[in-house]
């Protein structure tokens, strides 16, 4: 027998407010019995605000007005009682009148049956009201310039993307949306590593560096620690095994993003990229424990830049752009080498607009095993230069390492090339 079936048809939407609104009631009047100053409502104000929302709401039906006019009035008091809260004291807060006219809310919604936004309103409200201490201290800690990283970061995701149409446009197929999404994969994955690297600051040594580095860009990685390593000349296994590392590290972040646009060519590079990474980052790591002149261990200094420029944002979609056009032009009228060349010219500079435009034209305008052997080209072109680079910055011993380790990396990655 359906015990429900004995009560009226709202007793249980009036159990409902009456439960919710009691919550954040009980929670108010828990501060309001731990501070020594006047403030408004308790376990007893709340439900019956929650009754009052409900009642307008019944009452009002499918008309809006009157319920709005409800909400006016009871904002009126809440008003009034925030007024008094002012005269009483110079620092009022405005939070047990803004969850007064949320309570009134929440009795509207469950009579309009929106049970879980009721629910959810609730509990948000509750969270936001107890957790006032370790809320304010995280917004002490956060710096401001971080809410603004952040702020960028929606933009690009929230706003940017949905607006864009989806529609290929002109000669060489280009979808705006597709475009702009290839450049959000990139900035997520390079802000996720932004923020952990943020988190963890100066925790971890030149291995979590490396690893968190090369997440987030393995060239500027080992410029940086290339540098560092010319002022540190007693650690050159440390600093060359970790440039190796970040290099290994590359192979996982190029995995995802293929993984996002190209599920064919992911498929085809999945196991060599695999192969690649592990072997770069445990051949690193078993290189970096080699002992060096100084055993002094070696605290992480480099701080990442933020990875959410707008300019930089919208030059790397210029830049992608620029390589799905050249990609169709080799591929039309120079073939496969013009593609391998391409591949090996674009690993001097940033490989992610080169490889992401592979992930569009694979199997589209590009033959899949072509377009797989430019992205082990490219990439390998990139561990070269990468070395090249230590080479030049780091201090004689580390540099020689270094290129030595990324040429034999670029090696074998080369490798794979032979299977396809």
């Amino acid at each position: 027998m359906n015990p429900y079936a004995w009560l009226p048809p709202d007793a249980v939407n009036i159990v409902l407010v009456l439960f919710l609104s009691f919550l954040i009631g009980f929670e108010r009047e828990e501060h309001k019995a731990a501070g020594s100053f006047y403030a408004f409502g308790g376990v007893r104000t709340f439900p019956l605000i929650g009754l009052i929302g409900y009642s307008v709401a019944l009452l009002s039906g499918t008309q809006f007005v009157p319920l709005i006019l409800g909400f006016l009035v009871v904002g009126s008091f809440l008003l009034l009682s925030y007024w008094h809260k002012l005269k009483c004291s110079e620092a009022a807060g405005v939070t047990t009148e803004m969850s007064g006219l949320a309570t009134f809310l929440v009795g509207a919604l469950v009579y309009y049956r929106h049970y879980w936004i009721a629910t959810a309103l609730s509990v948000a409200s509750l969270l936001l009201l107890e957790l006032k201490v370790a809320l304010e201290k995280l917004a002490d800690r956060i710096p401001a310039e971080e809410i603004f990283t952040f702020a960028k970061f929606l933009l690009l995701t929230a706003v940017i993307l949905p607006i864009l149409p989806k529609e290929e446009l002109g000669r060489f197929h280009i979808n705006p949306f597709k475009t702009w999404l290839v450049v959000v994969a990139v900035s997520t994955i390079s802000y996720g590593s932004y923020v952990i690297q943020k988190l963890t600051k100066q925790r971890g040594g030149v291995v979590l560096a490396a690893i968190l580095g090369g997440a987030y860009s393995s060239t500027v990685t080992t410029v940086v620690m290339a540098r560092r390593a010319a002022h540190e000349q007693e650690h050159p296994h440390l600093f060359g095994g970790s440039i190796l590392i970040a290099s290994g590290v590359m192979y996982l972040r190029l995995a995802a993003l293929v993984a996002l646009f190209n599920r064919r060519l992911v498929v085809t590079l999945a196991p060599f990229f695999l192969i690649l990474a592990g072997a770069a980052m445990l051949g690193g790591w078993f290189w970096s424990r080699r002992p060096d002149v100084s055993a002094s261990e070696i605290k992480r200094e480099f701080e990442p830049k933020n990875p959410l420029e707008l300019l930089a944002a919208f030059l790397f979609a210029l830049l992608f752009l620029l390589m799905v056009i050249a990609t169709q032009l080799a591929v039309t009228y120079l073939g496969k080498a013009g593609v391998d060349t391409l591949a090996a010219i674009m690993g001097v500079t940033d490989v992610d607009p080169f490889i992401m435009g592979m992930t569009q034209a694979a199997g589209v305008v590009t033959p899949l095993k072509v377009a797989a052997v430019a992205v082990l080209i490219a990439a390998a072109s990139n561990n070269l230069v990468k070395g090249i680079y230590a080479y030049c910055l780091a201090d004689r011993k580390t540099g020689l390492q270094s290129l030595c380790l990324l040429g034999g990396l670029a090696a074998l990655g080369l490798a794979p090339m032979f299977w396809l």
